[in-house]
């Protein structure tokens, strides 16, 4: 069950495959985004050593869950993933000029997970074709429900 979507990154970015990770969160956070107060919109993901790091994502406190203590809404936060996965992660970044996009929030079996991509950016004729092909389906559909 999806929490939240970065609807920019499919807009910016060709994702060409997908990774899921924990995230390492306070106990307010968990409470806020389960409210619905988390946008990754401005997040980015960035390779710090042999970790990963959640930049920029904005997780509003709530008023009742931060009365004891001072909350940072952009705290940098660590991505828990597979030594594996990192190490490949890592190779792609560095080597073939990869960047990994936070895609969405959602549950997997109660638990917060962030779906991220490795992503190549967009040139923007690229971006016009996208929108240049969203439209045309959108007509074709239109053209065959006119039809029946």
């Amino acid at each position: 069950m999806s929490i939240v979507e970065n609807k920019k990154a499919f807009h910016d970015y060709f994702i060409e495959q997908r990774f899921e990770a924990g995230i390492m969160l306070e106990g307010w956070e968990v409470r806020a985004i389960r409210e619905g107060r988390a946008q990754l919109k401005e997040a980015y993901v960035i390779v710090q050593g042999e970790a990963l790091y959640l930049i920029g994502a904005h997780i509003s406190p709530l008023p009742t869950a931060s009365t004891h203590i001072n909350p940072d809404p952009t705290r940098t936060r660590k991505l828990l993933l597979h030594a594996e996965e990192i190490r490949k992660l890592i190779g792609s970044v560095e080597r073939a000029g990869f960047t990994l996009v936070p895609l969405n929030l959602h549950y997997t079996r109660g638990r917060i997970k962030l779906e991220m991509g490795l992503a190549k950016g967009k040139k923007q004729h690229d971006k016009r074709a996208t929108a240049r092909e969203k439209d045309w389906q959108r007509e074709q559909q239109r053209l065959l429900r006119q039809k029946r």
